[in-house]
């Protein structure tokens, strides 16, 4: 199995029942769900509204993140916007110009809220509600449906700009008109109404009963509001995304609480160790020592962290399962503005010895 796509089962089988999606995939709403703690902040479920709405099929969909629904025209200040709410673990109401899969643009309503675990106060995932905005068409008579596939609602008109026909995208197979009737604007800004702001929560509120409900049954509570502050060793969700964006094996610790917990595991770590990640969160790096783990090397990483000194080792290593493996670690301190050590950086790489490009590293660590 894909290691993302083992992650992306994580993301829900460690958190919530079985059954929860099934559940989900009864709700009428169009919604994604997002697990910032895995890299790239990626969809970890999809509605079938939503598929609908955007033409995708999930497999398209799961293990992406909300990039390949922007288009040209889609506004980046409000992109910044969401990315700031999602850095502050709050929630947001916006409008938004997405593209379906085939080009087509829509505005819609992007109501998105942050799912905070009920025992740390963590951010779980982030659910993004996706509601079409209506809007009357001025030349009166031409509708369009919703997820653009006929003429059997309203969706054009009430907007504040327009721009020419030429920035509508291939919207030939949504019409079955006569030769000269054409759509012919698409707004650069429009309004979401008052009942569709309240359709957003509404679906929201839905999508979180059916979260809390089947994370009752595992007893890992979720909750739409931080119900405690998080406790030390806690990384934020913008912390999250930005280490998620680097491809090593690593793992970060606190140096500042007891036992010097792992608080940062990359997805490449996981796949290399064979641990998921709420099974290694909060234990000493020293889980990856073993029977034949050589103790002065082991001191020796220890003294650079008394130290604050950065140092490179060979050492044995052991995965989840107890089979060994050579181990390339690198510690190195990691400071803030004032020069204080926050972190210290743990990078472990696998050393295949009987390949010739591991001569280079053997000559470095004898030097």
């Amino acid at each position: 199995m894909d290691s993302k796509l083992g992650l992306i089962l994580q993301s829900f089988n460690t958190r919530y029942s079985q059954c929860v999606r099934e559940a989900l995939h009864e709700l009428p709403d169009n919604f994604t769900i997002t697990d910032p703690s895995i890299s790239g902040h990626p969809i970890v479920f999809a509605s079938q509204g939503f598929l609908k709405m955007s033409g995708y099929f999930q497999e398209e969909v799961i293990g992406q993140n909300g990039k390949i629904f922007r288009g040209p025209k889609t506004n980046r200040r409000t992109v910044m916007e969401i990315r700031e709410a999602i850095r502050e673990e709050r929630g947001i109401q916006i409008n938004l110009l997405n593209y379906r899969k085939d080009g087509t643009p829509f505005w819609m309503l992007f109501h998105m809220s942050p799912v905070f675990g009920k025992e740390d106060g963590r951010v779980i995932h982030f659910v993004a509600v996706q509601v079409p905005i209506t809007r009357k068409q001025r030349n009166g008579g031409v509708s369009l449906s919703e997820d653009g596939s006929g003429l059997n609602e309203i969706v054009f008109g009430s907007c504040r700009k327009e721009v020419g026909s030429d920035s509508l995208l291939e919207l030939g197979r949504v019409l079955s008109l006569d030769s000269g009737s054409k759509v012919s604007d698409i707004e650069e800004t429009c309004e979401a109404s008052d009942f569709e702001k309240r359709r957003a929560a509404a679906a929201f509120s839905n999508i979180l009963s059916v979260l809390t409900h089947y994370s009752e049954l595992t007893g890992r509570l979720v909750c739409g509001k931080r119900c405690s502050v998080p406790g030390a060793g806690y990384i934020s969700s913008s912390l999250n995304i930005s280490l998620g964006r680097i491809k090593q094996s690593f793992v970060l610790i606190d140096p500042h609480l007891p036992g010097m917990p792992i608080v940062y595991a990359s997805d490449a770590f996981l796949k290399l160790t064979g641990y998921d990640r709420h099974e290694i969160l909060g234990l000493n790096f020293r889980v990856l020592n073993g029977v034949d783990t050589a103790t002065s090397t082991f001191h020796q990483i220890m003294e650079s962290i008394q130290t604050e000194q950065a140092c490179t080792v060979r050492i044995l290593s052991y995965r989840k399962d107890k089979s060994s493996f050579w181990n390339c670690l690198h510690l190195s301190p990691v400071r803030n503005a004032s020069g204080k050590v926050m972190y210290y950086w743990l990078c472990i790489n696998f050393l295949c010895l009987d390949k010739l490009s591991n001569l280079n590293f053997w000559y470095f660590l004898k030097r």
